[in-house]
């Protein structure tokens, strides 16, 4: 009762009623007022993280016929999945919005905060839901079947961490979905090749997840939130995040290999790996201090350096 007392309290005084206006200042927009929602919105999906799964997205492409693929065909890759990141994103944000209000780390998010109102949010779900469904109308036809598998997975993930801890691995294959569409949007075919990196991207994101849940340990456990710190403890954590980064990099490895690439790619797997090491050794114990640095830094310089490493190889591979 305490708990669901705290919780619509916490909701009705961030403006989360059941009946929000609607872009309450649409009468009265112009440069100012549009900036501010540009801004809130940008927060609102988080938009520099990109960073982290579109560099991986490009890379199948290239991988995909080893090759850099023409540029409207990644103009309309990354249409497709910056609109797809964003309707994740947004649903994840929706979906959540009763428990960010009453945690303290996310209760200043745009929904509790009261900046964005449920609608608003539903109305940027569903015009990112129409840009990706759009975007696949430009790529091989076989996208057009297959991108209700993806808003699925993006509408599951949030419900996982109320049933199992498993919900990192849940996330990390959600996200491991973008390189495999990408190769699919390159070869208009569904092959076991590509789901060979979207492993990697799995097991990647899993682990980092899980550190990332270190900062949410005890609210998750005071509310029944489900993740591996909070189930398992800490140095079950720490442990399973370096099988996981091991398994990532080997599994790059091994995408490599099937794509045929050659010593220069090898050559960014290794640095990943040496990056994903730091990253363990960063987290070595459980401290706090030390999460931007192993979550956001760490992690966005893996994907670009590994997207950087694989055009080189690409390009070199073709010349």
């Amino acid at each position: 009762m305490g708990f669901q007392q705290t919780r619509v309290g916490r909701v009705k005084a961030a403006g989360g009623s059941r009946t929000p206006r609607l872009l309450p200042a649409i009468k009265n927009l112009g440069p100012r007022t549009a900036s501010r929602y540009l801004r809130a919105f940008s927060r609102f999906v988080k938009l520099e993280h990109s960073v982290f799964a579109l560099p991986f997205a490009y890379a199948g492409a290239f991988l995909a016929e080893s090759a850099i693929p023409e540029f409207w065909r990644m103009f309309w890759i990354t249409v497709a999945m910056v609109s797809a990141r964003s309707l994740a994103m947004a649903l994840n944000r929706l979906l959540d919005a009763d428990l960010d209000a009453l945690n303290p780390r996310t209760m200043e998010r745009e929904i509790p905060a009261g900046r964005l109102t449920r609608v608003q949010a539903w109305v940027f779900s569903l015009l990112s839901l129409a840009v990706l469904v759009y975007s696949t109308f430009n790529l091989p036809v076989i996208t057009r079947y297959l991108w209700p598998v993806v808003v699925v997975a993006f509408v599951l993930y949030p419900l996982t961490k109320r049933w199992t801890w498993l919900c990192h691995v849940f996330l990390g294959a959600t996200i491991g979905l973008g390189p495999v569409g990408a190769w699919v949007a390159v070869t208009g075919e569904v092959t076991w090749q590509p789901f060979v990196l979207g492993a990697a991207v799995t097991f990647w994101i899993g682990g980092f997840d899980i550190i990332y849940a270190f900062a949410d340990r005890d609210f998750d456990r005071e509310h029944g939130i489900h993740s591996l710190p909070a189930d398992l403890g800490t140095t079950s954590g720490l442990w399973t995040t370096r099988f996981f980064h091991l398994g990532s990099v080997l599994l790059l490895a091994v995408a490599g290999w099937v794509a045929g690439m050659g010593v220069i790619y090898y050559a960014g797997v290794v640095v990943c790996g040496l990056l994903l090491a730091y990253e363990s050794w960063i987290m070595r114990d459980e401290d706090l201090s030390r999460l931007g640095l192993a979550f956001m830094t760490v992690n966005s310089v893996v994907s670009v350096v590994f997207l950087l490493f694989t055009t080189v190889a690409t390009v070199v591979g073709t010349s």
